[in-house]
């Protein structure tokens, strides 16, 4: 006889059974998704949220799989984790001086801190190193109360050995200088006015200003700035990290003869992320305003560049902030410094204006992708967008010399060359060209024949300059009317 409760008992135990194990089976997926560091921090402060940053991967070399996907599913959370990026001490801007040592500096007189502690720095003096040593697991801070010190060959601060440095101004303006050439502490090149062999954070309520022969401010693990002024002035690199370089508030004014914010490893090119959640910025440098190996990531802030290029890495998102940028070469450059990630520009959101000098210029360059999803973009120039892979409008506002777009152009600063420079030819006659979209056929008689659509009116006297030869670099031409293909830009 047909057992009917006994059927229904059956079904309903394989149904939870395997439902359970569906749930399981999406738990560990989900699990697996969302915990795969790429670079993680040990250091932590005591009875605080840990010190840690991490880059996060959806599953092995999944950021490569995101990057070049056709639909754009990135999000700030596959590239750089900052829920537990900055300390609570971190971001606290006055110190805790219940058992401060307080330190007047005297000329010519090195300051030596041994233990950990706070210590409250005030005074006028010269020649003078506040030097800190202490144990890998200790942290010290620093409070800069009304200091001036003008060194002529060796950093004001220099951190040999420590867990963390704080640095902290007071409700005062410092002064930190070096006038002279670094001189090297053994095989250590002290090349920074404050120089740091590990973790730095800077913080407070007053200001610091540096000037440097060389470079501004120098950490060899991770550096944070939190609040606080700071006007630098630096021949080289105004501030630079191994590892990453982390901004949650600030104000910056800084001109330099290199880079202004520069995060880089040379010994690992799978580390050197910069990541701006806040803060002013004015830029005024000879090379980047801001570089990354790795990921450059802006949440927010307002930042003025007035630089060669403006931001420069391997993979630029851009989430939210007012960036302006006015760049005597690229605006914002992805190029291949990292082996970890692919080379992408994402922007999904903010506001951005561009403003690109003369010449082979472009104001969004990628040699991979580029992948605009929302926000504003403004681009004044040549040429707006350059891109090696793809290229998707999915969202925001586009405009491009006052025109919105309704989608991106791919536009080569090698003119008529187009992705292909042209060969030089011989003896007054034009090289051999085939031309992108059919919109010029260089005849081999010597003369030039302008196309119908009037984009080209030539010169009457057989030669032609081929402008820059586009993404591979075309021949020289000779003289004579030859025409020459120009050069290459990648």
């Amino acid at each position: 006889m047909f057992n009917k409760t006994k059927v229904t008992k059956t079904l309903m135990t394989v149904f939870i059974t395997g439902a359970i194990a569906l749930t399981a089976c999406a738990s560990e997926d989900i699990s697996e998704v969302l915990s795969t560091p790429v670079v993680s921090s040990s250091s932590s402060d005591a009875g605080e949220p840990s010190f840690e940053k991490e880059m996060i991967q959806t599953e092995e070399n999944a950021p490569k799989e995101n990057m070049s996907s056709t639909t754009t599913t990135v999000s700030s959370s596959t590239l750089i984790d900052t829920s537990s990026l900055f300390s609570d001490r971190d971001l606290e801007q006055e110190a805790d001086l219940t058992d401060a040592t307080y330190i007047t500096l005297t000329s010519s007189e090195d300051v030596s801190i041994t233990s950990e502690g706070v210590y409250v720095i005030s005074g006028t003096a010269t020649d003078v190193s506040i030097i800190v040593e202490v144990a890998d697991t200790e942290k010290v801070q620093l409070v800069l109360d009304s200091v001036s010190i003008t060194n002529t060959s060796a950093p004001a601060i220099y951190v040999k050995s420590a867990d963390k440095i704080f640095i902290t101004t007071t409700d005062s303006d410092n002064t930190l200088k070096v006038t002279g050439t670094f001189s090297a502490d053994g095989t250590t090149n002290t090349d920074a006015v404050i120089f740091s062999k590990d973790d730095l954070v800077l913080n407070g309520t007053g200001t610091l200003n540096i000037e440097s022969t060389a470079n501004g401010i120098s950490a060899k693990d991770d550096l944070k700035f939190t609040g606080g002024t700071y006007n630098i002035t630096a021949s080289e690199d105004a501030v630079e990290a191994n590892d990453s370089i982390a901004v949650y508030a600030g104000t910056f004014n800084v001109t330099n003869g290199k880079d202004a914010f520069h995060a880089e490893n040379s010994d690992d090119d799978t580390t050197g992320y910069v990541y701006i959640q806040g803060g002013t910025f004015t830029i005024d440098a000879e090379g980047d305003g801001i570089q990354a190996t790795t990921v450059l990531m802006i949440d927010g802030g307002t930042i003025d560049i007035s630089a060669a290029e403006g931001l420069e890495a391997t993979y630029i998102q851009i989430n939210d902030g007012t960036i302006s940028i006015e760049a005597s070469d690229d605006g914002i450059n992805a190029t291949t410094k990292s082996s970890a990630y692919n080379v992408v520009i994402e922007v999904n959101g903010g506001d951005i204006t561009v403003v690109m000098g003369s010449g082979d210029t472009d104001g969004f360059d990628s040699n991979g992708n580029i992948y605009i999803n929302g926000g504003t973009i403004n681009v004044t120039g040549n040429s707006a967008f350059d891109w090696d892979g793809e290229a998707q409008l999915n969202g925001g506002t586009v405009i491009v010399n006052g025109e919105e777009l309704t989608e991106l152009t791919n536009q080569f600063a090698g003119g008529m060359g187009g992705r292909m420079g042209v060969p030089g030819g011989q003896d007054g006659q034009n090289g051999q060209m085939t031309p992108p979209d059919g919109q010029m056929q260089a005849p081999t008689d010597g003369q030039t024949q302008a196309p119908t659509d009037g984009q080209m009116q030539p010169p009457t006297d057989g030669q032609m300059p081929g402008n820059n030869g586009g993404n591979f670099g075309g021949g020289q031409g000779g003289p004579n009317g030859q025409k020459q293909g120009g050069k290459g830009n990648k």
